[in-house]
């Protein structure tokens, strides 16, 4: 281990990535959402409607495509800087030559272009295609690298927890903000102060949120840097046929996948529209702030109770219900007409629950890892997890090409104001805005309440499972030589934490009573701090972190288990430090747990230690007196 392992975070480095969370989440909503609303109601002003209606179409079009295809090249960025090797680490390059180039280009098509498409429609088309192309790229460098880059900040848990809180909020602030400033902020820096304002104002806005987005990855740049540690070696190339085979492996993955692809084509179609309903039906551009105001606050309400729904009602009922109250929300637009306030209400019932559902999805995804490793016999963490953001990018692409030509069939483009927009026109436009999201919901909703079964309980089950079969692929697998080494040399384990040694015969744990998981011993923990027992690898790291398992160079092969039905806690009470793969010394803290929180919740908090290819020695004794106080450290198990 290197000794940057123990670097911990500084305020400023802290406050660094998270102005970078900041930059980063509001260039995106820049990118993804406003740039098709300046694009659809500003930008072609030729004096030929026909003519300003055919190139907004081409144009979103283009983009919607562009990103569609930009999702096939994501892994190959991914793997491009897991690659790059420079005295500035992996991330930082990109972070910085992305942020900059990205956020340039896209000022640029914030622009007229000094009004190339009324010289030279086909000549905007191919000069804007590049722009965006080149802006894409750069900035899925960028955003990669950006969040690719948290774990190597610090290899300490829970500075990466600490970390994570503070980028999640800055985000979040960035995100937000975004929203509840833009058109007040357009209107004010426009020449003439329409109720939606004009190019001036969208460049200059745009030039502001650019130039936060450029400095943000400076700082970044400059302020933070990158552990080296033999972790990061060990990593799994992400890539679209990885990702599909996985899929169609994993029934509950795919379940999932297209359960929330319905839902994400729905939110993003109806969230992208929300916009043109202040402007073009309310009549009221700028009560879009007051509803994004409310709405990040409701949003910050919602992600605090999560926790305690989550502990009285299943996923699949918070799901549904989540998308019932979405539907409410369509609902009250349907009827809202001009009413800014049933609009806004609209807004808040429709966005609230979006919280509920992106976590509920996210834990599913989660479980849906260790679901199938038992399944398929392997684990693809990183392959699995990536399903999420995948489907966030196709949405968000969808919604693009949606977008305009919803514009267009409703016929608010350039020129349009509320007055322009006929009763036909609004037909056409809540037809997209809320019959078709309607649809994908319900379709959604049917697909997660029939297909979906991963439950807190059914996950808990299967980390038991694997558990009770981890052990079974290290039996016998060692040589002769390094059977014969470990016999001539014989080892000593030591106790990998304080507290009462007791027999495992005596363990209310049926697997480890009957000897199903190896020879071993149990300790009645009067410390919650687990350390590791020898020199070796950290074989198995469960994502409840209650167990972990670990081998030595001679093959030995240990697992050591906190508490009994502990599963059931999700992690909640345990803080590891270690990962799958990692090189650890003897003596290296492993995990740390809060007992209080397992007794809480009425479990046995006995720490298991077993030795799972048992029946590759001659001899496991322990020696030291069962009911005898141990301390982590103390010699505890001659094995020959």
């Amino acid at each position: 281990m290197n000794e940057d392992s123990n670097k911990k975070l500084t305020v400023r480095e802290r406050l660094a990535y998270s102005f970078g969370a900041f930059g980063n989440d509001a260039f995106y909503g820049l990118m993804s959402g406003w740039l098709v609303v300046f694009i659809t109601s500003h930008l072609f002003n030729t004096g030929d409607k026909a003519t300003d209606a055919k190139m907004v179409s081409i144009v979103t079009i283009l983009m919607a495509v562009i990103r569609i295809i930009e999702l096939f090249i994501d892994p190959f960025i991914g793997n491009a800087i897991d690659k790059t090797k420079t005295k500035w680490g992996h991330f930082r390059p990109w972070i910085v030559a992305g942020g900059s180039v990205s956020a340039i280009f896209l000022l640029i098509l914030f622009s007229t272009m000094g009004d190339l498409y009324k010289k030279s429609p086909v000549g905007y088309i191919i000069v804007f295609a590049i722009l965006y192309i080149v802006m894409q790229l750069f900035y899925a460098f960028k955003d990669t690298g950006f969040w690719s880059m948290m774990p190597s900040l610090t290899l300490d848990s829970r500075d990466r927890e600490k970390t994570a809180t503070w980028a999640r909020v800055g985000s979040t602030l960035g995100g937000g903000l975004l929203g509840i400033l833009v058109m007040p902020a357009v209107v004010a820096f426009s020449a003439t102060k329409t109720t939606n304002g004009d190019t001036r104002g969208w460049f200059i806005f745009a030039a502001i949120v650019c130039t936060i987005a450029f400095l943000s990855a400076w700082a970044v740049g400059l302020n933070n840097r990158e552990v080296t540690s033999d972790i990061r070696k060990n990593t799994e190339d992400t890539s679209l046929k990885g990702v599909f085979k996985i899929l169609s492996g994993n029934d509950q993955l795919l379940s999932v996948a297209i359960a929330y692809l319905c839902y994400g084509i729905a939110v993003n179609v109806t969230g992208s529209l929300e916009i043109y309903y202040f402007t073009y039906i309310s009549g009221q551009a700028q009560a879009f702030s007051i509803m994004s105001t409310i709405n990040v606050i409701m949003g910050v309400i919602a992600s605090a109770v999560f926790a305690p729904i989550s502990k009285k009602y299943s996923r699949k009922a918070m799901f549904v219900t989540a998308l019932c109250l979405m539907l409410v929300g369509l609902g009250i637009f349907a009827i809202a007409g001009k009413s800014v306030p049933l609009a806004i209400l609209a807004c808040v019932v429709f966005g609230m629950p979006q919280q509920l559902v992106f976590l509920v999805v996210l834990m599913t995804i989660t479980d849906s890892v260790e679901y199938g490793q038992l399944k398929l016999g392997h684990r693809d963490e990183s392959l699995t997890l990536s399903v999420r953001p995948l489907i966030d990018k196709f949405g968000g692409a969808i919604s693009n090409g949606v977008v305009g030509q919803v514009a267009v069939i409703a016929g608010m483009t350039t020129g349009a104001t509320a007055a322009s927009i006929t009763a036909a026109d609004q037909v056409k436009f809540k037809i997209a805005m809320l019959l078709l999201p309607a649809i994908f919901l319900i379709l959604s909703m049917i697909i997660f309440s029939k297909k979906v079964i991963l439950t807190d309980q059914k996950h808990t089950e299967i980390v038991a499972e694997l558990e009770a079969t981890w052990g079974q692929q290290f039996e016998n697998e060692d040589s002769e030589t390094e059977a014969a080494e470990v016999k001539g040399n014989g080892t000593v384990l030591t106790t990998p934490v304080s507290g009462e040694l007791l027999q495992l015969e005596d363990s209310s744990d049926p697997n480890f009573a009957s000897g199903k998981m190896g020879k071993g011993f149990a300790i009645k923990p009067n410390d919650g701090r687990v350390y590791a027992p020898f020199d070796g690898e950290v074989a198995a790291a469960f994502a409840t972190r209650h167990a972990i398992g670990l081998k030595s160079k001679d093959g030995l092969t240990v697992l050591i288990h906190i508490g009994i039905d502990t599963a059931k806690l999700n992690g909640t009470g345990f803080v590891q430090y270690v990962v799958q793969g990692q090189e650890v010394k003897k003596g290296q803290e492993l995990i740390e747990f809060w007992d209080p929180t397992i007794k809480q919740h009425g479990l046995d908090d006995t720490v298991l230690v077993t030795v799972v290819n048992s029946k590759d020695y001659q001899k496991l004794a322990v020696t030291e007196k069962f009911g005898k106080t141990v301390a982590a450290g103390d010699p505890i198990m001659e094995i020959e």
